[in-house]
């Protein structure tokens, strides 16, 4: 078994259930007919064989022979890409959740054929620049990829509308449903509104009594009010009052701090005249010990000076009777 040269996107990409085996093709188809190379992949992932692929680029022979041998055959219901049933479509729709499930896996189909679709294109595209006539390679894969794409989008608008139809006949059945309900219980909502009703009437007569005793009320309250607010009156009054004599209170307090506050600074004026007069005193008392020991100083100095002179003078004095004793004995002594 051969494959074809790598001239195609990955296929997992966009559809991971087409297996790989599907782009197989001989190497000898793909070197003598280029052109086959491009709608390989396409042919053999919508479930066609080499053989009829053969058959319709108009090869015969060998081709169709190697290709039947080599090339898988691949069922279009296996890949998913055929709607589903009518009769398969009916079965699944037996309730709600059951035909919506049927729904959403229609809606899958759709998607992935869709997104096969553009995938398809897009690996013709990409083979095509490899042909020498591009521009209708393109066009033909363009004119096949809009043949599929106008296919998927009649069953996409065919689902759409059987979704609006289900959607409607499910909001028929709930409003039925509704108004069953609604009719079942009409008799109990009946008695409701039939309680309701006269619970309103008996409130509404409360109501009506108890306006007539508020009525009734209304002088004592009158008389209630203007005693509140002659009492209001009272307690102003005496709150003026008080704070009145609390001003007063305030003043009389002012003044006698002051007065006490001249009388500290006064004792403290006093109190500093005084201590100035002891040191005055002390200084003036220190002075006079200082003369005082000054002239005992002198007196002592003078009596000491005096003794001095008096020593001296009796020193004198002994000495000159020493000398006249002295003359006297050398007299005699001459005599």
């Amino acid at each position: 078994m051969f494959r074809c040269p790598q001239k195609t996107l990955t296929t997992f990409r966009f559809s991971p259930d087409l297996p790989l085996a599907l782009f197989r093709a001989p190497v000898g188809v793909t070197r003598r007919f280029p052109a086959l190379g491009a709608i390989c992949a396409v042919a053999l992932s919508l479930g066609a064989s080499v053989p009829a692929l053969a058959q319709a680029v108009g090869v015969s022979g060998p081709l169709q022979q190697q290709g039947a041998a080599t090339a898988p055959v691949m069922q279009p219901a296996a890949s998913g890409n055929a709607p589903l049933a009518a009769s398969d479509a009916a079965g699944v729709a037996g309730t709600p959740a059951s035909q919506q499930s049927d729904f959403d896996a229609r809606q899958q189909v759709l998607d992935r054929r869709s997104a096969e679709n553009d995938y398809q294109y897009a690996v013709a595209q990409h083979n095509c620049y490899s042909t020498f006539f591009v521009n209708h390679c393109i066009g033909k894969a363009r004119d096949k990829m809009r043949v599929v794409q106008a296919d998927i989008r009649r069953e996409q608008l065919a689902l759409d509308e059987e979704k609006r139809a289900a959607h409607a006949q499910q909001r028929d059945q709930q409003a039925a449903l509704q108004r069953a309900q609604d009719e079942a219980n009409a008799p109990q909502r009946a008695a409701n509104e039939a309680a309701s009703a006269q619970a309103y009437e008996q409130k509404q007569q409360q109501h009506a009594l108890d306006q007539a005793q508020r009525q009734a009320e209304a002088p004592q309250r009158a008389a209630n009010e203007q005693a509140y607010q002659e009492k209001q009156r009272q307690h102003a009054l005496a709150q003026a009052q008080r704070q009145g004599e609390q001003s007063q209170r305030d003043a009389n307090q002012a003044a006698y701090d002051q007065k006490q506050y001249q009388n500290q600074l006064e004792e403290a004026r006093r109190q500093g005249e005084q201590k100035a007069q002891e040191r005055a005193d002390k200084a003036q008392r220190y002075q006079q010990k200082q003369e005082d020991a000054a002239k005992h100083k002198a007196d002592v100095e003078e009596r000491q000076k005096q003794a001095a002179e008096k020593a001296q003078q009796k020193q004198q004095q002994d000495e000159q009777q020493q000398q006249q004793q002295k003359q006297q004995q050398e007299e005699q002594q001459d005599q």
